[in-house]
């Protein structure tokens, strides 16, 4: 299968401290990459390179077979977008959601501006919210709205690869189900290749096609999903897959996980 993404001897340092450690890792397309890990791991870090926001010491990526430089193009910036836990970090709240989604649409210039309107609605229709949202702002929207705006927003710009940082992990449980299942879908409609990180292991077990370990700076593990909950490979995967007596029980994203080991 065709690699989306490759992350090769990635290296990130803070003065004496070892944020990513030779990072090695194959992101194949149109598959969910789950990354696990304890606070403090380094699965953020590593997204935020992945993304252009930190630069690394040492290492390299490659989107597709294109290398990621220190200086990235405006497209290679469009062509991985990153959803965080808090949407505010992507929602200005001085601007309307209409104001918020032409933005990315103009300055990626993605439609001209004729076709602005159409496509806003089209993307607000996607992730389940009614066009009159575009003349609110982001204050007026729950939690769990608002995180719905910002993956309309990621989506806008039609990327090749999206990452998703704890997403669900501000959210209540039912409304951490229907952003899973609006997750879910969208995978499938839109053949999309996803990195999502999260230190639940039943929204890992919901959502991913490969499951990644990472454990102070660096990657202990790589495995199939079944695979990984049903016999992982150390001692440490063991470990975060004991201390969760069951999964999240979702009938469209998997059902009951229950451990094996």
């Amino acid at each position: 299968m065709e690699l989306a993404l490759q992350v090769q001897s990635l290296k990130v340092q803070y003065g004496d401290f070892t944020a990513l450690d030779s990072i090695n890792l194959n992101l194949q397309k149109h598959t969910t990459l789950g990354l696990v890990g304890e606070s403090g791991s380094g699965k953020s870090t590593l997204a935020r390179v992945i993304a252009g926001l930190i630069t690394p010491d040492e290492g390299q990526i490659l989107l597709g077979d294109q290398q990621l430089k220190k200086k990235r193009s405006r497209e290679q910036y469009k062509s991985i977008q990153m959803i965080f836990q808090n949407p505010d970090a992507s929602l200005n709240p001085k601007h309307s959601i209409r104001q918020i989604l032409a933005e990315a649409l103009l300055f990626h210039r993605i439609v001209d501006r004729s076709q602005v309107e159409k496509r806003s609605r089209e993307l607000l229709a996607r992730v389940q919210l009614e066009s009159r949202a575009l003349d609110k702002y982001p204050h007026e929207f729950s939690g769990g709205q608002r995180q719905r705006i910002a993956i309309a927003r990621a989506l806008s710009v039609e990327p090749s690869l999206l990452i998703a940082d704890e997403p669900t992990s501000a959210l209540d449980v039912s409304v951490q189900r229907s952003v899973l299942d609006l997750f879910s879908s969208l995978k499938g409609e839109l053949n999309l290749t996803l990195l999502f990180i999260s230190h639940d292991l039943g929204v890992i077990h919901a959502i991913s096609d490969t499951v990644a370990v990472m454990r102070q700076g660096q990657l202990v593990e790589i495995s199939p999903k079944d695979q990984f909950f049903r016999r992982p490979e150390t001692a440490y995967s063991q470990e975060l897959l004991s201390a969760v007596p069951k999964m999240p029980k979702s009938s469209s994203l998997g059902g009951l996980y229950e451990p094996t080991i």
